[in-house]
């Protein structure tokens, strides 16, 4: 007698059907291929399986290439690490193609970027520099700092246009690798978005509020601007794309914001498409770029080391380009 009301099902009563009348998620088609020995990148790119990540990495690329074909915005937002690992040639490259047309970044990049250009080296250890004191406490950075935010205050410049001409007026000994000096030399947009406390340089005697906060807002003002033009033509076509790398907080939230603006103010960016970058799936990341700004599946997320991925786009990108570059 059971003790219990269950019984072992019986599997003959369970119903099948053919394989053919299944949908499939994977096929042999979308396999790895093995490059040989001795393979270009462009055979890599393309021996990489058409699933997931590699699906939406080659996604992200052919929205670059469309954008830049349609003449659309490519914006690049990114927090410091782009930097710290060594990755500025590769943005001051696809600046000076004409592909990435503008770029957004926190105080924190924009910090390691000057430092790279002046000092040609940046980013300290903070775990033993900040038991003694000396955390921040480099005086020609802060000293730089200072003097960009009396120029953007005194020619009423944004943030990032006034480290941009303070760049320009110096002879660093690696300037060619300065994402911001290679924007206003291309006379594009490059936008600083400042949360006051955040930065080292906030700690020094040049550090004014007042002027740190109207700088930034210029900034943010101007990149609402830049968000409103990624939606299509007037005549139709591919969107923008706004690339968040690296930026786990301020740059999501501006981004939203200014999407919020655009829209308001009458953009249609129902075309824009948006990726994040970074090595961890973060909370603002994914709901603030890849999820609720975008329409019809235009949000992706790559995961992944920036010090291996933008690489490999870059090279994606004008790759792509030069297969068919009168399309």
């Amino acid at each position: 007698m059971s003790l219990s009301k269950y019984e072992p099902i019986d599997p003959s009563r369970l119903r099948t059907y053919s394989a053919a009348k299944r949908a499939h998620k994977m096929s042999a088609d979308q396999l790895a291929k093995l490059t040989p020995p001795g393979a270009g990148a462009a055979d890599l790119l393309d021996s990489m399986p058409k699933l997931l990540g590699a699906a939406q990495f080659h996604s992200v690329a052919d929205a670059m290439v469309a954008a830049h074909r349609g003449r659309r915005p490519i914006v690049w937002a990114m927090g410091g690490h782009v930097v710290k690992v060594g990755c500025t040639p590769i943005v001051v490259d696809l600046i000076e193609r004409g592909i990435v047309t503008a770029i957004a970044m926190n105080g924190s990049t924009a910090i390691h970027d000057v430092e790279l250009a002046l000092l040609g080296a940046t980013s300290e250890e903070v775990a033993e520099t900040i038991r003694d004191g000396s955390f921040g406490m480099v005086r020609e950075t802060l000293d730089f700092f200072g003097e960009a935010y009396n120029l953007a205050a005194a020619e009423g410049l944004g943030l990032g246009q006034a480290i941009g001409r303070a760049l320009a007026d110096r002879n660093g000994p690696h300037q060619q690798h300065s994402m911001v000096l290679a924007a206003h030399r291309a006379g594009i947009p490059a936008t600083v978005h400042v949360a006051i406390g955040t930065d080292t340089v906030h700690v020094g005697p040049m550090a004014d509020g007042g002027k740190i906060g109207e700088a930034t807002m210029r900034d943010f003002r101007l990149v609402c601007a830049v968000v409103a033009d990624l939606g299509a033509s007037e005549t139709g076509g591919p969107g923008g794309v706004w690339a968040n790398i690296g930026s786990a907080v301020v740059l999501p939230e501006v981004f939203l914001k200014a999407v919020a603006a655009a829209r308001n103010l009458g953009a249609d960016l129902d075309a824009m498409v948006t990726a994040n970058f970074d090595m961890l799936r973060h909370y603002r990341p994914s709901v603030n770029v890849v999820e609720r700004p975008t329409t019809g599946n235009r949000g992706h997320s790559i995961i992944g080391h920036h010090e291996i991925i933008l690489p490999l786009l870059r090279q994606a990108i004008i790759d792509k380009l030069h297969a068919e570059p009168d399309r």
